[in-house]
C-alpha cells in the first residue's frame, strides 16, 4: 500500500526558511498531482500548492513568491521550500496525491495523505 511520509517541520522565527519533504513508500505514484495542504488550529485544511505529473506548479495566492514545490522523480519525493515564513504560516502541513493527475485544490479531491508535520513560526 502506498504511503506518504512528510519530514522537515519545526520551530523557526519569522523570516526564516524551511524545506519539507514528502517521500513515498510501498510503491511509486506516477502521473499524479502531488500537493501540500495546511491546517491551522481550529481551521479547515487548506490548499497551499501542487505540482502535476508534468511539472506544472500552482499555488495559493498568499504563498506565491515565498513557497516553491519541486519533485525528484527518481526518489519519488516532493519538496516544499518555504521562505520568508510568517507566523500565519503556522500549521500542520500535509502532503497529498491526486491519482488522476488533475489541477485541483480541494482537499476532497486528494486520495493519498501523509500524517502531517508541524511548522511553527514565532514572531
Amino acid at each position: 500500500q502506498v504511503k506518504l511520509v512528510e519530514a522537515g517541520g519545526g520551530l523557526v522565527q519569522a523570516g526564516a526558511s524551511l524545506r519539507l519533504s514528502c517521500a513515498t513508500s510501498g510503491g511509486a505514484l506516477k502521473y499524479v498531482t502531488r500537493a501540500w495542504l495546511q491546517q491551522a488550529p481550529g481551521k479547515e485544511r487548506e490548499f497551499v500548492g501542487a505540482i502535476t505529473w508534468n511539472n506544472y506548479t500552482y499555488y495559493r495566492e498568499s504563498v506565491k513568491g515565498r513557497f516553491t514545490i519541486s519533485r525528484d522523480n527518481a526518489e519519488n519525493t516532493v519538496y516544499l521550500q518555504m521562505n520568508s515564513l510568517k507566523p500565519e504560516d503556522t500549521a500542520v502541513y500535509y502532503c497529498a496525491a491526486d491519482r488522476f493527475g488533475r489541477r485541483v485544490e480541494s482537499k476532497d479531491e486528494y486520495d493519498y495523505w501523509g500524517q502531517g508535520t508541524q511548522v511553527t513560526v514565532s514572531s
